[in-house]
């Protein structure tokens, strides 16, 4: 029997395939196991999961801790691309834009790694093509004899005209902060536009865009609290579109007490999720511990969205977070573990 691609069954068959594969990652009780073992013997173990092609691939050009980080990137971008192929129609579109973050990651390492004077091969090995620019182009980017040649080649791609705008102040100011804000507010402009396109689904996805985009916007406020900031300084750092106004986000992240802040938080934003996480954060936390718990929030969220939706944009999403998470997981692991850290420090970097 044939099937017409973009009919139910792709959706039911790609969808399937995500929770078989979420079902595969690492559960929290690993981790915890994993904070009690040595740095070779949690190599072992990386060696005898999904990551084992990676590691054999590449044991010939690197060892012990670029090994294990090198393999993880690799396994990560092409299980992405992997999953692309698979998914088929609307859902591809949907899932093609949202690695686009990606490229703006991918496309900052490179002009920050060599405006810093770093190597072709410690760029290479921190670059994960895991959206629409190949690891060919990244090669060839990373491999060009200056950052402004590299930029060159961005030329007709979406992200060019807000590089073109900002990349001079930003080399003259020697930061690229306000670069990579620019680029994130149109990224998430762009998937707004497409999820408000009246595409079958847009919905569903601009629902899981505008969580993402809250999340974002919580854990800047956090990070500014104690910093002697005006609310105008803050301009360019907000992303509109979600729960809150960039007018609302300025005033906000001039609250001083907690209390009044995390009431002000909970009041505006609509997932249960994310309300159990902010009246968590009324006791003072360190950055990292407050982002982890947004951020598992935020899965938490995505996963119960999936349920209710089991054939749509959220199983696909979840997932492909989840699997991001393993990841850094398991590079935050690594390198506590190399630089001798008390298994408490180290879990604390954990989202599980």
């Amino acid at each position: 029997m044939s099937v017409v691609i973009g009919g139910p069954a792709p959706y039911v068959y790609v969808c399937t395939r995500m929770r078989v594969r979420k079902s595969k990652l690492l559960p929290r009780e690993e981790y915890l196991r994993m904070l009690n073992m040595s740095l070779p013997q949690i190599t072992r173990l990386i060696e005898e999961m999904e990551y084992k092609k990676e590691i054999d691939e590449l044991a010939s050009s690197f060892d012990g801790i670029d090994l294990v980080e090198e393999a993880l990137s690799w396994n990560l971008a092409k299980e992405f691309q992997a999953i692309l192929a698979i998914t088929p129609g609307i859902l591809k579109q949907f899932t093609k834009s949202y690695l686009r973050r990606w490229d703006i990651q991918n496309v900052l390492t490179i002009i920050r790694g060599k405006k810093q004077g770093m190597s072709a091969g410690k760029i290479k090995e921190v670059v994960v093509p895991a959206g629409s620019l190949d690891v060919l182009f990244l090669d060839r980017m990373i491999a060009e004899e200056s950052a402004e040649r590299s930029v060159e080649m961005l030329k007709n791609l979406p992200l060019y005209s807000v590089i073109e705008r900002e990349y001079s102040a930003a080399v003259e100011s020697g930061s690229f902060g306000r670069l990579e804000n620019e680029l994130y507010r149109q990224f998430y402009a762009d998937l707004i536009d497409e999820a408000t396109s009246g595409l079958k689904g847009g919905n569903q996805f601009l629902k899981s865009i505008q969580l993402d985009i809250d999340i974002r916007n919580i854990k800047t406020i956090f990070r500014l609290r104690g910093q002697a900031i005006s609310a105008e300084e803050t301009s360019d750092v907000w992303i509109p579109g979600a729960s809150f106004s960039v007018d609302e986000l300025k005033r906000i992240s001039q609250i001083e007490t907690i209390d009044e802040l995390v009431d002000t938080l909970r009041k505006k934003v609509k997932s249960p999720a994310l309300v159990d996480a902010l009246e968590g954060l009324r006791e003072e936390k360190p950055i990292h511990e407050v982002e982890n718990s947004l951020t598992r929030a935020q899965l938490d969220y995505m996963d119960r969205l999936s349920k209710r939706n089991p054939f749509s944009i959220y199983p696909i999403l979840v997932y492909l977070e989840k699997k991001k998470y393993e990841v850094t997981n398991l590079r935050a692991l690594a390198r506590g573990k190399q630089a001798n850290l008390p298994a408490e420090r180290i879990e604390n970097y954990l989202v599980i």
